[in-house]
């Protein structure tokens, strides 16, 4: 009997060492949301009071979106989701309805979703048609054996996930259509001094039904700037998550993707290092595999969140000629919002409630 008392004890003992993460007692505190809504030239000379009381009550709403869902035991994967969808039904934010458009007079959305309790992900890029990109992105985590899909086949997915799927008018925005006819007659311009004249036939503008809303007319021309959304998230399990949604780069031509569906470029999770949402210059993101290298700054060299992400934006990517930021957060709340750009619009909530959100550099 002593004998059977002694292997029952000691197998109780390896099951408590060998919890999962996600089964990890909840340490007080620890709750953090971290969000952003794109990187570049945005200056407070480009900004009206009215313009910037818009963009902080959408990114004020989508903290507290995520915070409310963190603080009732939901997890940083739904509070992530929520928070994003948030800014995607936003037209001040290049995703979802305030996505730009293509050469062709498309939009073209990308997004993805990591977990970092267990490494898995899910990505949609070049979709046209799905209202919230994220919850897709989602889907395909939870509800297949892929982690990325594209294009038609992803919207036939929403489709039998029963997603929103909306009008392609659903995403036009005035703003970004014109922002469109800036960027093919700056092309045009730089075709008549490299080579010889040549004429391409503009896109249609968009037809069929088109959603307004009070808040078109606060968008406006900040200049060079990459709208992405994201949100990191840690919850009361000790789970890190992250997300990323865009509507990619202007006059972006051959169904080009950049960062933000890619996995270990624009996102990343992973719950012994840190949760990385980017936004910016997406080839660059890419070929340096921004959210990993933050990642493995931290689990191969001993740097903090904050060290990690400062050495990739601040120095490597500066290095490559690279401009955006990212956010980045570890399990501990630790997090940082680095960017190379002359702002960002960030912010971050706490376990307490305490949030702030900034835009400028200074």
């Amino acid at each position: 009997m002593k004998r059977i008392l002694t292997l029952l004890l000691a197998l109780l003992t390896f099951s408590a060492v060998a919890q999962t993460p996600s089964q990890a007692p909840a340490q007080p505190g620890r709750i953090t949301l971290v969000i952003h809504g794109g990187a570049g030239t945005i200056t407070r000379k480009n900004m009206t009071p009215e313009k910037e009381l818009a963009y902080r009550e959408v990114l004020n709403k989508a903290l507290q979106t995520g915070y409310g869902i963190l603080k009732k035991g939901g997890t940083s994967l739904d509070a992530i989701e929520a928070t994003i969808r948030v800014m995607e039904d936003s037209p001040l934010f290049n995703a979802g309805k305030g996505a730009v458009f293509t050469h062709e007079g498309k939009n073209e959305l990308d997004a993805s979703i990591m977990d970092g309790s267990n490494l898995k992900a899910g990505a949609i890029a070049g979709v046209t048609n799905i209202r919230n990109p994220i919850s897709t992105a989602r889907r395909v985590m939870d509800k297949s054996e892929h982690v990325m899909m594209m294009g038609v086949g992803a919207e036939a997915f929403a489709k039998s996930q029963n997603m929103e799927i909306v009008e392609p008018g659903y995403f036009y925005t005035e703003s970004r259509w014109q922002g469109l006819q800036r960027a093919l007659q700056e092309e045009k311009v730089q075709l008549d001094h490299t080579a010889p004249a040549k004429t391409e036939t503009a896109p249609l503008k968009p037809t069929g039904p088109k959603s307004g809303g009070l808040l078109d007319d606060k968008i406006f021309n900040e200049g060079k700037k990459y709208g992405t959304v994201g949100c990191v998230a840690l919850d009361q399990y000790g789970n890190l998550a992250a997300g990323t949604s865009t509507g990619g780069m202007t006059n972006k031509r051959y169904g080009r993707v950049g960062d933000a569906p890619i996995i270990g470029a624009g996102t990343y999770a992973n719950n012994a290092t840190c949760a990385v949402s980017a936004t910016g210059h997406g080839e660059f993101f890419i070929r340096s595999v921004v959210g990993y290298d933050i990642s493995a700054l931290m689990e191969y060299k001993g740097l903090s969140v904050k060290q990690a992400a400062d050495e990739v934006v601040m120095k490597k990517l500066v290095q490559r000629g690279g401009e955006g930021g990212v956010i980045a957060l570890d399990r501990n709340g630790n997090f940082a919002m680095p960017f190379n750009s002359e702002g960002m619009y960030r912010g971050y909530i706490r376990d307490n409630g305490t949030s702030e959100v900034l835009i400028y550099k200074d």
